[in-house]
């Protein structure tokens, strides 16, 4: 038996095929019909989105974000905890940490914690990180507001959750950051704050920096401040490790210091390495 394979015109027919042959009819399609962009068939969802790209980026943006502000909430949560941790079991087993100990503490936290999530958000798990990055072009504008919500929120978090576990009957005057040196604090808070900003916005935003080392150098920063200036303001550097801890103990003694001077040499440390690169 005899196999054709015809590709009709309109001519073409069935009926006139001898009775040993089979057609394999294959339809011609004309050149003038537009192609198909895809020979693929795209589930609804996707045909939405392809249909409405704008629509499409505006959700993924969301996505984005929603993930970023996560991971901010989370890492501040983290880093506070394990500072709070450190405080209250220096004090309770009678400063068996010491000053170094405590510093060090901080200081590894913030390398594990930026390591982890310097991908995702940038880590900067500090507000006047996050402002000093608006400032400089560094973080989006719309996204600051929500960067500092999740890390003021995460501090907080943190701080009632070490109010709730450990039974510290001073508990004010252990985790909370008050100056011992008046209005001179704002200078010391403004100063060490910079210093972490300059050592960040170095690693951080430079093409010629080994990226690697952002981690190692802000825990290296933090720990560097919080030896010389956590006897005399608690080493903050950060309005969102005052605030949590103030709430938490309602222990709001010259607040102002920590919400003006950190995000001040914030800005100032990034804009004196930005000046000089």
């Amino acid at each position: 038996m005899d196999v054709s394979v015809s590709i009709p015109a309109a001519a073409a027919s069935m009926e006139n095929m001898s009775d040993d042959k089979i057609a394999i009819i294959i339809p011609q399609m004309s050149p003038f019909l537009p192609k198909s962009p895809s020979n693929k068939i795209l589930p609804l969802g996707l045909q939405n989105e392809a249909a409405h790209p704008a629509r499409s980026f505006a959700k993924r943006a969301a996505l984005l974000l929603i993930k970023k502000v996560v991971a901010e909430f989370l890492g501040t949560f983290l880093l506070m905890f394990a500072l709070l941790s450190a405080l209250i079991m220096n004090e309770k087993h009678g400063g068996a940490l010491g000053l170094l100990g405590v510093a060090a503490t901080a200081g590894l936290a913030v390398v594990v914690i930026v390591a982890s999530l310097v991908h995702v958000s940038g880590s900067h798990l500090n507000p006047a990180v996050s402002i000093a990055m608006t400032v400089f072009g560094y973080l989006p504008p719309a996204h600051l507001v929500p960067y500092m919500a999740a890390q003021f929120l995460g501090s907080t978090g943190a701080s009632f959750a070490v109010k709730t576990i450990y039974d510290s009957p001073n508990l004010g005057a252990t985790i909370a950051t008050v100056p011992a040196l008046g209005t001179t604090s704002c200078f010391v808070e403004f100063i060490t704050t910079f210093i972490l900003l300059f050592v960040i916005t170095a690693l951080s935003t430079d093409p010629k920096a080994v990226k690697e080392l952002i981690a190692v150098g802000a825990g290296a920063a933090v720990m560097m401040n919080a030896l010389i200036s956590a006897e005399s303001t608690g080493a903050s550097m950060n309005p969102a490790r005052t605030l949590g801890p103030a709430i938490a103990t309602g222990t709001y003694t010259k607040i102002w210091v920590y919400m003006v001077a950190p995000p001040l040499g914030a800005i100032a440390g990034t804009g004196v390495y930005v000046a000089l690169k």
